[in-house]
C-alpha cells in the first residue's frame, strides 16, 4: 500500500534519530544512523565524513568509498559534502522480513592510510504494508448437514510490518449463517474461525460469500480483506426432479425402429454423485412397455424398440424413474404418455352376425336376410367404413345403425330361375389411399310348392301285344316338378274311370313312385283294341299340386285264333258241306263254296284255301279258289269219276305261326234230271229264304235308321259339349264295322260274329268289322252302307253280313 507522511512529522523523527545515533556512536565508537524505510531518493541519512572525522577535501584523494554487506546501492555518499543519503528504495520487509530490528551495515574505506570504519544504518519500520491474506479468497467447505455452532478455522492475514503496525484486528461481514470467532494464543498469535449459526441448505444456497477484513495497528490504519467463499457441500437429501410430472409424446404407428420419442432431463439439486442421475423404466410397468421401448440410462432418451400398432395399443403410460448415485440413492418420477397416431394400415372387417337362410322364394319384399356388421380397427376417417353390394342382385343393403347393415330382399325371387345367389359385400374405409375388403354371402332360395308336376307331352301312345302276361310292364310315365325336395317328390296314381261295367283299375295299375304302368290281366285284341286312361302325377308339397297325362294303349293283334268254318246250309251232314253236281257241267263250274271266318284281324284274319290231295294220289276233277273258297271243276266230268267225291279243304290264315281248319265237302255226281229237281227244290228253298230275307231287311233298314239318328244326335251333343267345355280324354264311342275284300271276283271272307271293342275309359264300346285285301290296302266300308248294295253280292255273303249287322245292332 502506498502512503505519505506529513513533512512535519518526518522532520521531527529524523532529528530524533540523528541525536540518538550520535549518542550511540560516542558511547560505542561506531557510527549509527537510522532511516525510515521507503524514504525517497536523496533523503539525508547523516554527515558520515564529519562523523568519521574526515575532511571533505581528503575524501576524493583518499579514495573514500562505502561497501555494504548485502545491497550497497541503497545508500550513497556525496563526496562533495560528505553526506550519506538514500540512493534507492529501501524496503525493510525485504531486507529483514519479520525481524524486530533491521539495519544496514556499511564499511567505509579510505586509503592513505588505509582505514576502515563501520557504520550501521537502522531501517525504521513504517506502516507501509497492509494486512495481506494468502489468497484473494478462501474457500470453506461445509456439509449442509453440519449442525449449528460448528467451528471452521480460517487462515488469518499477514502484515509484513512489525510492532504495532502488524497488530491485526478482524471483522466479518454480516451473515445470518456465520459469525467470526477470534482467539489469541500465548504467543500472541490469533486464530480465527467461522462459527455456524444456522443450518445450511445447499439446494437453497449452495454458496455463501463473505468478506473478512483485517486491520493493522499502524497510523494510519491499513486494511486487507479476503473473500470467504463458503461452499455448502452436498448431502444426498434431494431426489432428482423433472420439469413436469407428465410428458406427452405423439408418434405414428409403424414408425421406424430406433426412433427417439423424447429426451428426458431430470435435475438433482444435489451435486457430485448425489446429482448424477440414471434413468430407467419403473419395474412395475407391464412387459409390453419393455418390449416396445428402451431408455438410455445416461441421456434419458426413450427409443422405439418394437413395432407400434395403434389398433392393439394406442396409448402407453410409461413411468420413468430418475435415480441419483448418492448414498442412499434417491429417485424422482415422471410419466410419459406415448400416444400412437393411427395410419390407414388395417382393412375393414366384415362380420355376418345373423343369417336367415335359406330364403323362401315367396318371401315378401323387405324381408331381412342377414345382419352385417363392418368394423375398421383404424380411427377417424381411416375407420369410417361404407358398404356396397355387388353385383346387381334382387337384394340391397340398408343401413340400420353405424357400421350395421341389413341385407333385405329388394325384388321377387324365383327358385326355379335362380336357386342361389353369390353376393359380394364390399367394405371400403375413408383412408387415403382407401382400403377395402370383400365378403361372399351365399343366399339359397328355399323352394315353395308353386309348380305342378309336368309331363313332357300331354298324351302318350303305347302299343301292347295281346295275351300279355299278367302284371307285365307296358309303359313308364315320368313327370318333372321344377320345385325341390318334397315339393318335387312326385307320386303317380291312376285316374279312376268306368269302362262300361268295369273300372280302369281292373285293367292297369301305376306304381306310385316309379310311374311304371302294369297290365293287370292279359289283354285281348279281339275284345279291346284301344285302352285310353289318365295317370295323375301329384307332388308332396303343401298344398299338393298335380297334373294328368293321357295314355292310349293300342292292343296289337296276335294270331291266337284259328279260322272258324261257317255252318253249311241246309243239306249238310255232320257239319260237312253237301252238294249235288250234275255230270254235265263243264270245266270251271262252281259247285260249292267253303265259308270260314277268323276272329283275328289284319293278316292274321286273311284266309287262304287249299284242296288236300286225294287218297292214293288220284287226281281230283275239282279245285278250290285260293282266297275265295269256291270249289269248281277243273274239267268236264265223265263216267269214270266216282259218284261221290269227298274233298278236304284246308283253311289257313296268314299269321305267324299260321293256324288252320279243315272243311269237308261232299259232292254227289248225278244225272242232269236229278240235278234239275234238286235245283228246283233248292231254288224254292232259296226263294223262301229270299222272301224271309226281304222281310228281315225292312226291319234292318228301320233299325239302321234309328241307330243313325241316334248317332247323329249323339254327335251333335258331343260337338256342343266340346265347344263349351274342355275336351275330355279317353272317350269311347261306337266303332264302325269294316268289311274285308278278299278277292277281286267279288267273294267274301267274314270274321266271326263278335264285337270288337275300343275302350278309352268311358262310353260304350265300339263295334268294328275289318276287311282286308291280299294285294291292296284296307278299304273301309261303313257300317251304314246300303243294304241293297250288300245284297247284290253272293247270297251266302248276304246271309253272313245280315247275321253280323243284326248282332251289332
Amino acid at each position: 500500500m502506498v502512503f505519505t507522511l506529513e513533512g512535519r512529522v518526518l522532520s521531527h523523527s529524523l532529528l530524533l534519530w540523528l541525536l540518538l545515533l550520535a549518542a550511540w556512536e560516542a558511547g560505542s565508537g561506531q557510527v549509527h544512523y537510522s532511516v525510515p524505510e521507503e524514504a525517497k531518493h536523496g533523503t539525508f541519512v547523516g554527515r558520515i565524513a564529519q562523523d568519521l572525522g574526515l575532511e571533505l577535501a581528503e575524501l576524493v584523494p583518499r579514495l573514500f568509498r562505502v561497501a555494504s554487506k548485502g545491497r550497497a546501492d541503497l545508500l550513497e555518499v556525496n563526496l562533495q559534502n560528505g553526506i550519506l543519503f538514500v540512493n534507492a528504495r529501501i524496503d525493510r520487509e525485504e531486507l529483514c522480513g519479520r525481524s524486530a530490528e533491521c539495519s544496514l551495515h556499511l564499511e567505509v574505506i579510505v586509503d592513505r592510510p588505509l582505514q576502515v570504519f563501520h557504520v550501521e544504518v537502522e531501517v525504521k519500520d513504517i506502516n507501509d504494508n497492509p494486512p495481506i491474506f494468502a489468497a484473494k479468497e478462501q474457500r470453506v467447505l461445509i456439509y449442509e448437514s453440519r449442525l449449528p455452532d460448528s467451528l471452521f478455522p480460517l487462515e488469518g492475514a499477514f502484515d509484513a510490518d512489525v510492532g504495532s503496525n502488524s497488530i491485526l484486528t478482524y471483522k466479518l461481514t454480516s451473515s445470518e449463517y456465520f459469525a467470526l470467532d477470534v482467539k489469541t494464543n500465548s504467543d500472541d498469535n490469533k486464530q480465527i474461525g467461522l462459527v455456524l449459526k444456522k443450518s445450511l441448505d445447499r439446494e437453497e444456497a449452495p454458496e455463501h460469500n463473505l468478506f473478512l477484513t483485517a486491520t493493522d495497528g499502524g497510523k494510519p490504519e491499513l486494511t486487507g480483506s479476503v473473500q470467504l467463499v463458503v461452499l455448502v457441500l452436498d448431502v444426498n437429501d434431494n431426489a432428482p426432479s423433472f420439469e413436469r410430472s407428465e410428458y406427452e409424446v405423439r408418434i405414428f404407428e409403424n414408425s421406424d425402429l430406433g426412433t427417439v420419442l423424447i429426451k428426458l432431463n431430470a435435475s438433482d439439486r444435489d451435486e457430485g454423485v448425489n446429482g448424477e442421475i440414471s434413468y430407467s423404466f419403473n419395474s412395475l410397468l407391464p412387459p409390453m412397455v419393455f418390449d416396445q421401448f428402451v431408455i438410455d440410462p445416461n441421456t434419458g432418451e426413450i427409443v422405439l424398440k418394437g413395432n407400434l400398432d395403434f389398433e392393439r395399443v394406442n396409448l402407453y403410460k410409461i413411468r420413468i424413474d430418475a435415480t441419483d448415485k448418492g448414498h442412499p440413492p434417491m429417485a424422482g418420477h415422471c410419466t410419459v404418455l406415448v400416444k400412437v397416431l393411427d395410419k390407414n394400415d388395417n382393412v375393414p372387417q366384415i362380420a355376418l352376425t345373423s343369417l336367415s337362410l335359406p330364403v323362401r322364394e315367396d318371401a315378401p319384399l323387405g324381408t331381412v336376410i342377414a345382419l352385417i356388421s363392418v368394423s375398421d380397427r383404424d380411427s377417424g376417417a381411416n375407420g369410417q367404413v361404407t358398404c356396397s353390394l355387388t353385383p346387381h342382385v334382387p337384394f340391397k343393403l340398408v343401413s340400420t345403425f353405424k357400421n350395421y347393415y341389413s341385407l333385405v330382399l329388394d325384388s321377387a325371387l324365383d327358385r326355379e330361375s335362380v336357386s342361389a345367389y353369390a353376393l359380394v359385400v364390399t367394405a371400403r374405409d375413408g383412408g387415403s389411399p382407401p382400403l377395402s375388403a370383400s365378403a361372399s354371402v351365399s343366399v339359397e332360395v328355399a323352394d315353395v310348392n308353386d309348380n305342378a308336376p309336368a309331363f313332357a307331352q300331354p298324351e302318350y301312345t303305347v302299343f301292347v301285344k295281346e295275351n300279355n302276361a299278367p302284371g307285365c310292364h307296358i309303359f313308364t310315365v315320368s313327370a318333372r316338378d321344377a320345385d325341390a325336395q318334397e315339393n318335387a317328390l312326385v307320386s303317380y296314381s291312376l285316374v279312376e274311370r268306368r269302362l262300361g261295367e268295369r273300372a280302369v283299375s281292373s285293367y292297369v295299375s301305376v306304381h306310385a313312385e316309379s310311374g311304371k304302368v302294369y297290365a293287370l290281366q292279359p289283354l285281348d285284341h279281339e275284345e279291346l283294341e284301344l285302352l285310353q286312361f289318365q295317370v295323375s302325377a301329384r307332388d308332396a308339397g303343401f298344398p299338393p299340386l298335380g297334373s294328368n297325362v293321357t295314355l292310349q294303349v293300342f292292343v296289337l293283334d296276335e294270331n291266337d285264333n284259328a279260322p272258324a268254318l261257317l255252318p253249311p246250309r241246309a243239306g249238310g251232314v255232320g257239319g260237312a258241306l253237301s252238294e249235288l253236281v250234275p255230270r254235265s257241267v263243264g270245266a270251271g263250274h262252281v259247285v260249292a263254296k267253303v265259308r270260314a271266318v277268323d276272329a283275328d284281324s289284319g293278316y292274321n284274319a286273311w284266309l287262304s284255301y287249299e284242296l288236300q290231295p286225294a287218297a292214293g294220289g288220284a287226281r281230283s276233277p275239282f279245285r278250290v279258289g285260293l282266297y275265295t273258297g269256291e270249289v269248281s271243276t277243273t274239267r268236264a266230268l265223265d263216267e269214270a269219276d266216282a259218284p261221290r267225291q269227298r274233298l278236304l279243304v284246308l283253311v289257313k290264315d296268314h299269321g305267324e305261326p299260321a293256324l288252320t281248319a279243315t272243311a269237308t265237302v261232299l259232292l254227289s255226281l248225278v244225272e242232269s234230271g236229278q240235278a234239275l229237281k234238286a235245283s228246283s227244290r233248292a231254288s224254292a228253298g232259296v226263294a223262301g229264304a229270299e222272301a224271309a230275307l226281304v222281310d228281315v231287311n225292312v226291319y234292318l233298314i228301320v233299325a239302321i235308321c234309328a241307330v243313325s239318328s241316334l248317332l247323329v244326335l249323339t254327335l251333335l251333343l258331343y260337338t256342343a259339349l266340346r265347344c263349351s267345355a274342355p275336351p275330355t280324354e279317353g272317350a269311347c264311342g261306337p266303332g264302325k264295322p269294316t268289311l274285308v275284300c278278299s278277292s277281286a271276283v267279288g267273294s267274301w271272307s267274314y270274321s266271326q260274329q263278335r264285337r270288337q271293342r275300343v275302350c278309352s275309359g268311358e262310353g260304350p264300346p265300339k263295334a268294328d268289322l275289318m276287311a282286308f285285301s291280299p294285294s291292296l290296302p284296307p278299304c273301309p266300308v261303313s257300317a251304314d252302307m246300303g243294304v241293297h248294295q250288300i245284297l247284290n253280292e253272293d247270297q251266302c255273303a248276304k246271309e253272313a253280313i245280315f247275321t253280323r249287322l243284326i248282332h251289332d245292332v
